[in-house]
């Protein structure tokens, strides 16, 4: 029987950021065992009073392990955004993190500004990576590398 302890909600899938050809910012999900059925951006803040979200989006179908992406600017094919992005703004920090609806699962989250986003190109994913100690660290890697090793953190 699995048990867990407090009041986390095991991980089981890694969120990153992207950008397309064209400059929108895109949500990368990688699911690694289960499933994860959306994603929510909040403004990254130790207090919380202060933590509030500029968008959220639910697949209409639950992500299963493997790869996904969608634009969080526009409407994307397969997801419904319950809460429209925000304008996101210079020298506030983001994070982005997946969810399940019955707080089964949930995603590590990756925070970023818009100068993190500004230096990404199509093709790479920022995300957080956790070393084999424990620590975490921004990494930003090619879209292969990121689903080849995404789910061996930790």
């Amino acid at each position: 029987m699995a048990t867990t302890s407090g009041c986390t909600v095991p991980v089981d899938a890694v969120a990153g950021i992207s950008v397309t050809g064209d400059g929108h910012l895109l949500g990368v999900m990688m699911v690694c065992g289960h499933q994860i059925d959306g994603a929510t951006l909040y403004v990254d803040s130790d207090d919380a009073d202060k933590t509030v979200t500029v968008g959220s989006w639910t697949a209409a179908h639950p992500l299963t392990p493997g790869l996904a992406t969608w634009t969080l600017d526009s409407p994307a094919a397969g997801w419904t955004a319950t809460r429209s992005l925000t304008p996101l703004t210079t020298k506030t920090t983001y994070a982005l993190y997946g969810w399940t609806k019955d707080n089964s699962w949930s995603s590590s989250s990756v925070s970023f500004t818009l100068s993190d986003r500004d230096r990404l190109t199509p093709g790479e994913v920022r995300y957080t990576k956790i070393s084999d100690d424990g620590d975490e660290s921004a990494a930003t890697v090619p879209i292969a590398e990121f689903k080849a090793r995404a789910c061996q953190n930790g």
